[in-house]
């Protein structure tokens, strides 16, 4: 009695906690935050008083709280809670609201609310796995997730039960996670569609620095000197200009160097940390230069915009100065804030721009892109002694109102072919070099529970005709391939191409 009488006690309480929305009227009710960031996910706090949000800035993602109190006399502001780079997720209140727990690299850690002090939640345990079983598991768990989620519900002909059948007994005499991996690898390519694979966790790999130096590979390969034969710019060899071509490093942090030397072993872990070159001149002059290497993605980014330079000189030569243009390396939200940047007033001076998506592999960002290129003018202010400009621009929107042209080839991918699409379609201007790779599909990944993921495209993409765009490539207007060998020339026949017909499109100069 005593234990039915406390069941319906703790039952009304629930009922009475019950928070109940009204939806009606809400849209003059309801109101937009101004966080000032991109908020993932939000949770409210035990009182009700402020929102903790899950949210991106900069490319990093924190903690950030907003305060939701009607009474304060304070600002609302977003405040940031926690300031390290790693991803964070899973947070969620303390019941008091005094702390927040979250997820960040694989570990539990708590921030208090009012001071914003960090702190390792100690948790341990073991685990024992029966790999026998779990290797099943797994098979069951991703064949179960593309069941449920993959585009096309008849599995491009395939038979997704049979499949099964016929990969199980593969996957039980798998002998190590990798083997079993490429196993279910083989599984999914039988639907032969893009956007899709199995991969297992990232192995840490030794941090090798980076100097932004290459060197003649014939000369080393026979007489075991590294001379240099580009300083890349803005890189770390380059940055207070006493590394030259020509040179040859002849010691790391006074380690000599010859044909037994691993430059990168010399360089493991120095990233970020001073490390003395010597260099010997063309003219036999010894020097040393002291550099802090970076890290192979900062390289990498060096290298492509050195690349990119060389193409808008490229185009400026071939154009006679009456082109500019942009290339975009993916359609994240950063190669989107580079285009931004891009689209500078260098740009606005030229009579057209040839735009650049080849070898992107795709994103997210085609719509807002292509923003960029379709809006067209209307108005033009003037402010008095000053020339007069596009209304768009003063006023602060993202705009060229230029003529355009596109280039692409068969390694632009995924949301680059989504941006061809849309190019074509609103008839922005021609498509100049090789059709798109045909890999179109909206995709997201599963993480399994021995930390494999798996790629579900589940969204199917058509075109403006109402046809599939996955397996069928986007196509050019004006076909150029490039021939074999032709970028370790000094020539670019797409581009080529490219300028030859934009300028074909404008006024003839007088």
């Amino acid at each position: 009695s005593a234990a039915r009488k406390d069941s319906a006690t703790a039952t009304a309480a629930a009922a009475k906690a019950f928070t109940r929305i009204s939806f009606e009227d809400i849209r003059r009710r309801a109101s937009v935050l101004p966080l000032g960031v991109d908020a993932n996910s939000a949770v409210i706090s035990p009182d009700g008083k402020t929102l903790l949000a899950t949210a991106s800035s900069a490319g990093q993602t924190n903690l950030y709280t907003y305060s939701l109190d009607e009474l304060s006399t304070a600002p609302a502001v977003a405040r940031q809670l926690t300031s390290t780079p790693g991803f964070k997720s899973a947070a969620q209140w303390s019941p008091d609201g005094k702390e927040v727990y979250y997820l960040e690299a694989g570990r539990i850690n708590s921030v208090t609310v009012e001071s914003r002090a960090v702190r390792p939640v100690a948790v341990t345990a073991e685990l024992d796995v029966d790999f026998a079983r779990e290797k099943l598991a797994v098979f069951s768990q991703a064949w179960s997730y593309l069941r449920d989620n993959f585009f096309d519900p008849a599995f491009h002909g395939q038979d997704w039960n049979a499949l099964r059948e016929q990969y199980a007994p593969r996957i039980a005499d798998a002998r190590t996670p990798d083997e079993m991996r490429r196993l279910m690898n083989l599984m999914i390519g039988e639907l032969n569609a893009s956007h899709m694979g199995i991969g297992g966790p990232v192995a840490q790999q030794p941090y090798t620095g980076r100097l932004g130096l290459r060197f003649d590979r014939a000369e080393y390969e026979r007489d075991g000197r590294l001379r240099i034969t580009e300083v890349l710019p803005l890189g770390p060899a380059a940055l207070g200009g006493q590394v030259a071509v020509g040179d040859v490093l002849a010691s790391v942090d006074g380690r000599a160097m010859d044909a037994h030397t691993n430059l990168d072993e010399l360089l493991a872990y120095r990233t970020g940390k001073q490390t003395v070159l010597g260099l010997t001149t063309a003219a036999g002059a010894r020097r040393t230069v002291t550099v802090l290497p970076v890290n192979v993605g900062t390289e990498k980014g060096l290298l492509y915009r050195a690349w990119v330079e060389s193409r808008r000189a490229y185009v400026e030569k071939a154009s006679g100065g009456r082109l500019g243009y942009v290339h975009m390396l993916d359609m994240g939200d950063g190669s989107l804030r580079q285009l931004f940047v891009d689209l500078d007033a260098e740009q606005h001076a030229r009579e057209g721009v040839v735009v650049d998506v080849r070898n992107n592999n795709g994103g997210f960002v085609n719509a807002y892109a292509l923003d960029v290129f379709s809006r067209r003018p209307y108005l033009t202010m003037q402010p008095r002694d000053q020339g007069p400009t596009s209304a768009r621009s003063q006023l602060g929107q993202r705009s060229l109102e230029l003529p355009t042209i596109l280039v692409t080839n068969q390694h632009s991918l995924s949301d680059a072919e989504d941006f061809t699409e849309g190019y074509r379609t609103m008839r922005l201007g021609k498509v100049v070099g090789e059709p798109t790779a045909g890999w179109i599909i909206f995709t997201s990944n599963r993480t399994l529970l021995d930390g494999t993921t798996v790629r579900l495209p589940s969204t199917r993409i058509t075109g403006a005709d109402g046809r599939d765009m996955e397996m069928n490539p986007r196509p050019v207007d004006v076909l150029v391939v490039r021939p074999v060998g032709e970028s370790y020339t000094s020539r670019d026949g797409q581009l080529d191409a490219a300028v030859r017909e934009l300028l074909a499109t404008l006024p003839v100069k007088r």
